[in-house]
């Protein structure tokens, strides 16, 4: 028997899928802290001009947020099979989180 998965078709639609898969709050933390990281790496390359700390951006941001599914989670990252939409949807839940809308502890 074949399953149909779901193919979302815009942004939108998709953000819900990612927050469904993104309840646990060590796993949303971990998210948070990762992505704080990448951007404190990020805007130290660029004012320092020291751009191999660049090639650091996707370890810290994935293995922050790789431990919170396969640890906390407990499910297979939405990068896998949405790299764009789900690159996308960590910042916006980074922002969401950052300026409350969405909490830490769902």
């Amino acid at each position: 028997m074949e399953t149909k998965e779901k193919r979302y078709q815009s942004l939108k639609e998709f953000y819900p899928f990612y927050l469904s898969e993104h309840m646990n709050p060590t796993c949303r933390t971990l998210h948070f802290v990762g992505t704080s990281i990448l951007f404190g790496v990020l805007f130290y390359a660029i004012f320092t001009q020291q751009w191999t700390f660049l090639y650091t951006l996707p370890i810290i941001g994935y293995g922050f947020a790789w431990v919170g599914h396969f640890f906390f989670e407990k499910n297979k990252p939405a990068t896998f099979q949405y790299p764009l939409w789900s690159l996308a949807s960590d910042f916006i839940l980074f922002w969401h989180l950052l300026i409350g809308k969405e909490k830490f502890r769902p």
